[in-house]
Order: structure tokens, then C-alpha cells, then sequence
């Protein structure tokens, strides 16, 4: 089975079960404080999680591009990766346990037709929190004729929540056996040869500030098919980077390295994974360029780590631009972004190879000298040569040399919060802050959003955000710092506007309805879906997902604290509400 025909077998399937296809949302979250970037297809789906109507009803169903680095160390195995597609299907408090579990099994032993005998399932066995084990879906397991060997209680299986409250519940994930020889009569998900491939989520509790678990008002169902793991199961491989995704940039690895994938499979995995991943970080509606913080921080650290284990296999300078070009024609059918974007993806991975190939050998060399490295070599590796922090630990262990931490750790003090954001902290996923203050900032990002084009162009757009409580983000595409003059004529007018007391709705369309409409926002969907359009008065009309306040005059006063460069041609607006 091919990767097009597993995406169109999974959509058509859930489309007859009465779900409507959405797209893939941006790669860069929306108002979502707790992540840097879409970890899980839930993200763009936060709202409607919590109760808010959704333009295409209860029922959903979608392919979303994730991005994970929080496990990057696992990278270099037959199947994990840092950017990869999940399949999901929803249920916005509409269907619920048996109905997820009979679409799971149906679809992948009647629509995939895989082998029965080598299906397995784990379920919540139960914990201090909640101490019952979820019965429930064990029966509906059993009722479908799952062996009762076949389904393990697992305590961990449970999801969420994000933060110290919110939605949560229990998980039952589906695995198949890739293994030599007949599947265990016995499953243990820990045993070699069980790859998880489905996880359903079932969101039933709610975890109140006092610690309790009650009931949801909404009950939601959150699944998601790890698509290439799917992929290569179907297709009889126990190795994701054997599947048509991956040959042709593995192929034109051994071209240009004169070596044999099997020669050494982790380099290999690592160079493809890592340049997949930046061209679609590049190539994202809401594109990011290498930098040393946030989201840029994250995607120069996966470039120069395909770098260096690209000169591991042999492989000289000048060829990531090319290698990324076929990531970009292999995917640019599902997503034409990446078409789009191309002269961007291919200048910075140029740039930024011919920037870090100049030291990297010579900042090699200096694991040469040394049984230790001490808290001032560690830094000199990141301010000479551009080493990351991770890179410099990485590189140690590959060599036996031990790093003296106390001082590694003095010397990095200002680069370690960077680090540490970056590598793990905020790759965790979360649920949107949906509190007072955050619905005033974020309804205060429509009135910023088309005062910018007022003030300094049509060429504007919208970049990404971040908002919590105390203030709001706000990155967009202009080429130079604001002036005095027009950072304050920008104030005046969100002001006025807030002033004027103007009425907040919102109208559902169709995309091509809210083009004809001259809404701003990105057009990034497909498939014809139905789409909200929040309009403040007659002042702003943007594409949006909530949360807002129903009439500006709740806002307050508005006023720009900062602004400052995020990325090459991007600004970036750090504002609040007095």
C-alpha cells in the first residue's frame, strides 16, 4: 500500500462513519503558551475540546504535521522521528468507548486487512488517582474477539491533563507485531517486536485546583495513527526509512556518501529525519528561520545535527539545500506549502550549512585533546565554533570524555533556560490558556493584526503568537524595526477601536466565502471545509479559532511594551492590557 493510499483509505473511511475532513493545521501554534510547537492533533482542536462549536460539526477526521524533539535521543531507531504525520479521527461529545474501539478495530482488520492474530491492545489498568482499571474498554475488546492474553492493564495508559487542571482521562493504544515468527500468545508491550501504531484517547475527567477527578461535561474521543508506522507494517517492514517517504533521500544518502544504508542505519535515519523536519519547519504557512531562540533555536539545532552526522558518513558540504528539495518534491502534493516557501527552505539550509561547516571540524578536533572537558572548553565549543549545548554532551559520550558539570553548568548558566525550553520543557503539550485575560489579548491580536497593515502595509501577515495572562506575542512579516512614530500610531488605533466599543461575532464560511469577504488570516486549508470568521465591528475580519470577548470596550488600554527582530524578515510585538 502506498502512503497516498493509506491517507485516502483512512479518510474515506471515516468520512462513511459521518466525519468531516479537516486540514492539517500550521505546524506553529496559535495562542498556545505551552508549546513551541504542534506536538499532537489536539492542539489546533483546543477550543472544541472544552466546548466550543466546531464549523464541521462533532465528527472529524485529518492528517496533522507534528513536530516532537523531546525524545530526539530515540531518533536513529527503526521508528521515531522528530517531524512525522498522525492520523486522527474526533468525537466532540458526540460518540464515545465502544464506538472508537469498533471504528479502530473495523478499520484496521476489515479496510487494512491486518492480520488479527498479530493485533494487541493496552488499556488503564488503573492507578492511585483513579483506582478502577478501565473495564470498559477491556470488554469491548473482548466482545470484538481480542484474546483476553492480548490486552495488557497498563497504570501510565492515561493522558493528560496538560497543566495542574483541565480534561484527562484514560488511553487504550493498539500494537502490531513486527517480529520474527508468530505473535506471542502472551502481550507485553516491552517485548522487541510490539510497534504501537493507534492510541485512542478517551477524555472523560476533569481535574478540579483541589486535585479531584470528576466527571466531564463533554466527553471527547482523541485518536491518533502513527502514519508512517502504519505505513511500514502494511507494507511487511519492521523500519520506517524503508518505505517509499524515505528511499529516495536514503538512496541519494549512499550516492553521495559511497556507503550502504546498513552500513551505519543511524547516521543515515539521522540526516533524513533532521532535514525532513527543518524543511517543514521552513516550509510551514508560519515558516521559521534558524535563529538561537525559541522555535529557531529548535530547527538550527536539528540542522546542524544533520550536519555533523552527515560528515560522519562521508557526505562533504553543499548538499542539505539539494537533499531538502527532495523532501519538498516528495510532499508538495499534500502540502503545497512547501512549493511555495521553496527558495526560503533552500537559502537558509544553504546558509546555515556554509555558516556551521566552517567550524565544525575544527571544533571537532578539540575532543581530540582532551580526556575531560572542563565548564570553559564546553562554552568556548558553543561561542567559537556553534556548537548547541546538547551537541557538546553528545559528543563527549560518543567519545568517553567526561565533562565537568558544576562548571559546565556555571558557564551555560544564560543559555541554560534556551536549552532546557527548547530540548524538553515545552514539547510536553498543553491545552491554550482560555482565561479572562487571555480571551481580552487574544481578541486584542485581531485589533494589533489590522492596525499593522494600516499603519505599515498590505504586505503583513500574521507569523505566529503566544499569549498567556499577563501579556501577548505577536510576530509578523515586515522587513525593518517600527519607528517611534508608527509604534505609536498603532497604539492610537487599536485604542480607538477598544474605545468605540465594537460589537464581536463570528460567521461560519466556506474558505472561498472568506476570501470574497477580505478576511486576513492563512489560507491553509483544503478539502472545502467550513471555516469561523470573527469580525470586530468594521474594523477587523480574520479567520479565527477563539477564545474573544463579545464587545472591545472589555479590553482596556493597550500599549506596546517591545519590539524587537524574531527571524530574518520577521518582527516581533510584546504588548499589554492596563
Amino acid at each position: 500500500m502506498t502512503s497516498q493510499e493509506l491517507k485516502n483509505s483512512f479518510f474515506e473511511y471515516f468520512q462513511s462513519q459521518n466525519h468531516s475532513l479537516i486540514s492539517s493545521a500550521s505546524l506553529i501554534p496559535e495562542n498556545d503558551p505551552t508549546v513551541l510547537f504542534t506536538t499532537a492533533g489536539m492542539h489546533p482542536l483546543v477550543p472544541y475540546l472544552v466546548g466550543e462549536k466546531h464549523p464541521e460539526g462533532q465528527r472529524l477526521v485529518n492528517v496533522q504535521k507534528c513536530v516532537r524533539t523531546g525524545d530526539i535521543d530515540e531518533v536513529g531507531d527503526a521508528t521515531h522521528h522528530t517531524f512525522f504525520e498522525m492520523l486522527g479521527n474526533w468525537s466532540l461529545g458526540d460518540y464515545f468507548k465502544e464506538e472508537t474501539i469498533k471504528y479502530s478495530w473495523e478499520f484496521l482488520t476489515e479496510v487494512l486487512k491486518l492480520d488479527k492474530e498479530k493485533l494487541a491492545v493496552s488499556i488503564f489498568g488503573g492507578n492511585q488517582d483513579v483506582q478502577e482499571y478501565d473495564h470498559e474498554s477491556e470488554k469491548y475488546w473482548l466482545d470484538l474477539g481480542l484474546a483476553q492474553d492480548r490486552i495488557e492493564k497498563i497504570k501510565e495508559n492515561w493522558w493528560g491533563p496538560a497543566g495542574q487542571t483541565g480534561p484527562c482521562g484514560p488511553d487504550t493504544e493498539i500494537f502490531y507485531w513486527t517480529g520474527k515468527g508468530p505473535a506471542p500468545k502472551v502481550f507485553h508491550e516491552n517485548d522487541k517486536g510490539w510497534v504501537e501504531i493507534w492510541n485512542n484517547v478517551i477524555m472523560q475527567y476533569n481535574k478540579t485546583a483541589d486535585g479531584k477527578y470528576e466527571a466531564l461535561k463533554q466527553k471527547n474521543i482523541d485518536t491518533g495513527m502513527g502514519f508512517e508506522r502504519t505505513l511500514a507494517v502494511l507494507n511487511g517492514f519492521d523500519d520506517n526509512y524503508l518505505t517509499e517517504l524515505w528511499q529516495p533521500i536514503i538512496k541519494q544518502l549512499e550516492k553521495l556518501s559511497d556507503k550502504k544504508y546498513k552500513e551505519d542505519k543511524k547516521s543515515f535515519r539521522i540526516v533524513a529525519d533532521h532535514i525532513r523536519s527543518a524543511v517543514f519547519m521552513m516550509g510551514d504557512p508560519r515558516g521559521i528561520a534558524p535563529s538561537n531562540k525559541d522555535q529557531g533555536y529548535v530547527l538550527r539545532r536539528l540542522i546542524r545535527r544533520a550536519i555533523r552526522f552527515a560528515k560522519k558518513i562521508n557526505i562533504d558540504d553543499g548538499y542539505i539545500a539539494s537533499l531538502g528539495a527532495l523532501f519538498i518534491s516528495g510532499y508538495c502534493m499534500d502540502y503545497p506549502e512547501l512549493e511555495r516557501n521553496e527558495n526560503f527552505i533552500r537559502t537558509e539550509l544553504q546558509k546555515e550549512e556554509e555558516k556551521f561547516s566552517k567550524t565544525l571540524t575544527k571544533g571537532l578536533k578539540e575532543f581530540a585533546k582532551q580526556k575531560n572537558i572542563d565548564g570553559k572548553a564546553a562554552f568556548i565549543l558553543f561561542s567559537t565554533y556553534g556548537f548547541p549545548l546538547e551537541m557538546t554532551e553528545e559528543l563527549a559520550q560518543e567519545n568517553n570524555i567526561k565533562i565537568n558539570k558544576e562548571e559546565f553548568e556555571a558557564e551555560f548558566k544564560k543559555h541554560q533556560e534556551l536549552s532546557r525550553t527548547a530540548s524538553a520543557g515545552m514539547f510536553k503539550g498543553g491545552l491554550a490558556d482560555d482565561g479572562e485575560m487571555a480571551t481580552k489579548y487574544h481578541t486584542t491580536t485581531h485589533l494589533l493584526h489590522q492596525a499593522l497593515k494600516d499603519v505599515l502595509g498590505d504586505h503583513v501577515e500574521q507569523r505566529g503568537s503566544n499569549i498567556n495572562e499577563q501579556r501577548l506575542r505577536f510576530d509578523f512579516t515586515h522587513p525593518q524595526a517600527m519607528t517611534p512614530e508608527e509604534k505609536k500610531k498603532v497604539e492610537d488605533i487599536v485604542n480607538e477601536q477598544i474605545k468605540f466599543g465594537l460589537e464581536v461575532r463570528y460567521e461560519e464560511m466556506s474558505v472561498a466565502q472568506a476570501k470574497e469577504q477580505g478576511a486576513i488570516g492563512l489560507f491553509d486549508k483544503k478539502y472545502g471545509e467550513k471555516i469561523k470568521v470573527y469580525k470586530i465591528g468594521l474594523f477587523s475580519n480574520e479567520i479565527c479559532g477563539g477564545p474573544h470577548v463579545d464587545n472591545t470596550n472589555k479590553l482596556g488600554h493597550f500599549r506596546i511594551k517591545k519590539e524587537q527582530s524574531s527571524s530574518a524578515g520577521i518582527r516581533r510585538i510584546k504588548a499589554v492590557l492596563e
